[in-house]
């Protein structure tokens, strides 16, 4: 028994050291590859107008159909007629449309990582309100047989999580400039 949890040891040490610093890194690299497009292509749509005529001003208006995607029930009764949405509506599609593209590219690049994974947090929360209350989606159930939308939604808020918890981690602005702080002791 000995020999076999020295071998234990002696393989996972090593791992153990490395993993509270790789963690973080590999979360960021994980919603990169994975949810960063998603995001951006999701932003993208509420600014171009899919007709070949993007220009640079375009990144400063929004698309009819950001009120569609943002608030249905709301735009269906101003029919269809952003100019009848308020400015409330306003501030909020703006908002959320650069928020798709600011808080992934922060989390990505590990610049104010911690803020930038709660307001992710954030973000999927109200998201997926919008899909279940807005467009009918059905959530689903935790800890049933099926994946759903509640069951991809709790894996992207667990990745946010390690963020908020973990910093940024290696290879991150945030430690360039002193913001993963870690107890005294503990190394980051």
């Amino acid at each position: 028994m000995d020999r076999l949890l020295s071998l234990h040891h002696a393989i996972f040490a090593p791992v153990e050291r490395l993993g509270g610093s790789l963690i973080p890194l590999l979360a960021r690299l994980v919603f990169a590859a994975t949810l960063l497009r998603y995001y951006w292509n999701s932003a993208g749509t509420k600014v171009w107008d899919r007709k070949g005529e993007e220009g640079i001003f375009d990144f400063f208006t929004l698309e009819p159909g950001t009120y569609a995607q943002m608030f249905p029930k709301a735009f269906e009764a101003a029919g269809y007629n952003p100019a009848k949405m308020g400015v409330l509506y306003d501030i909020v599609a703006y908002a959320g449309t650069y928020a798709e593209w600011v808080l992934p590219l922060l989390i990505v690049i590990g610049l104010f990582t911690r803020l930038a994974a709660l307001g992710m947090i954030g973000f999927v929360v109200v998201q997926t309100f919008v899909d279940v209350t807005g467009h009918g989606g059905e959530p689903g159930m935790l800890f049933d047989t099926r994946y759903e939308l509640i069951d991809e939604r709790t894996l992207w808020i667990f990745g946010f999580v390690v963020l908020v918890i973990k910093g940024a981690g290696v290879l991150s602005i945030d430690r360039l400039l002193g913001l993963n702080i870690a107890p005294r002791g503990v190394k980051v």
